[in-house]
């Protein structure tokens, strides 16, 4: 049980940009929830698995809850965790169900995502050019790559070699709940990847066989962890004040399109992979202060 909890407060960390602390609350909600099944396995002679928590486990553990007098913002967050951990074990088929579909969950405000500016994103794309690699050159296509396409840096790392195709422009990805989508990169983009592929890739597969497009220093997949490593010291070289994260470039990459004007929600929708308009909404936040700030600076009558 504690190995997919380490996978999910991982993914929390690189792909969703979560801070430490509020890391540290999914990880001390998420060992109370599995201390919780682990009683309930031992008095029903069940084996303490995520398979075997239903919806009614779910409840007397939130029961549990109230009576033990938490507050109710403290079950709301609670239930919030385990909601997002559930919804995380089936997109990673872990799980083939999600007990808690149905379950009540209180409204959680959602900050706004961090993003960096343009400036900032074209400064980080220029360190791997500093060394002359095959690390420094698969960083190149997996920065350039990320930028193009907004990609979750799970659905990335989950490339194979026959998932790309530089002659028309495209990857083929999965996204979360296994659906396939065609995403396009730009030429920029297209080079970086030609030049990993056709000398770099066969520089750190070495011997091996395997089919991941992108490869550690081991000729194996690289990982979550290991890309978001990476950015970091990149992004520490850029000198970027932010703390990047993969999900960082995704939503700046999202905000810079919404901001040229060359694509609207609905096509944004689309190309980030979102099953609801509802949570590509969040951009219109940004795009309204974007739209402010221009036209106080354009229109006459605005200062």
């Amino acid at each position: 049980m504690e190995e997919e909890i380490g996978s999910f407060l991982n993914y929390l960390t690189v792909e969703k940009g979560f801070s430490v602390n509020t890391t540290a609350a999914y990880r001390n909600d998420l060992h109370q929830l599995s201390s919780f099944v682990s009683l309930k396995g031992l008095e029903d002679r069940l084996p303490p698995r995520w398979a075997s928590v239903d919806r009614s486990l779910l409840i007397n553990y939130i029961v549990n809850l109230k009576e033990r007098s938490y507050a109710p913002a403290t079950v709301a967050r609670k239930i919030a965790a385990v909601k997002s951990f559930f919804d995380f074990l089936v997109a990673e088929h872990v799980l083939e169900k999600d007990p808690t579909d149905g379950l009540g969950s209180p409204k959680v405000g959602k900050s706004l995502p961090k993003t960096v500016t343009v400036e900032e994103v074209e400064e980080l794309l220029k360190q791997p050019d500093k060394r002359n690699t095959s690390e420094a050159a698969r960083d190149k296509a997996m920065l350039e790559l990320l930028y193009a396409t907004g990609m979750r840096v799970s659905e990335m790392v989950s490339l194979n070699v026959e998932n790309v195709n530089l002659k028309a422009g495209f990857v083929r990805c999965l996204g979360k709940g296994a659906k396939e989508r065609i995403v396009v990169f730009h030429p920029t983009a297209a080079k970086a990847l030609r030049d990993y592929m056709e000398k770099a890739r066969y520089q750190l597969l070495g011997q091996g066989s395997e089919e991941a497009l992108f490869l550690n220093r081991n000729g194996k997949r690289l990982t979550r962890q290991g890309f978001w490593l990476i950015l970091k010291n990149y992004a520490k070289q850029a000198n970027i004040g932010v703390d990047i994260t993969p999900h960082t470039l995704r939503h700046s990459v999202a905000t810079h399109m919404l901001h040229s004007g060359k694509m609207n929600l609905r096509e944004l929708q689309e190309f980030l992979g979102h099953a609801n308009i509802a949570t590509t909404q969040i951009y219109t936040h940004l795009t309204s202060d974007h739209v402010r700030q221009v036209y106080e600076k354009t229109h006459p009558r605005a200062g």
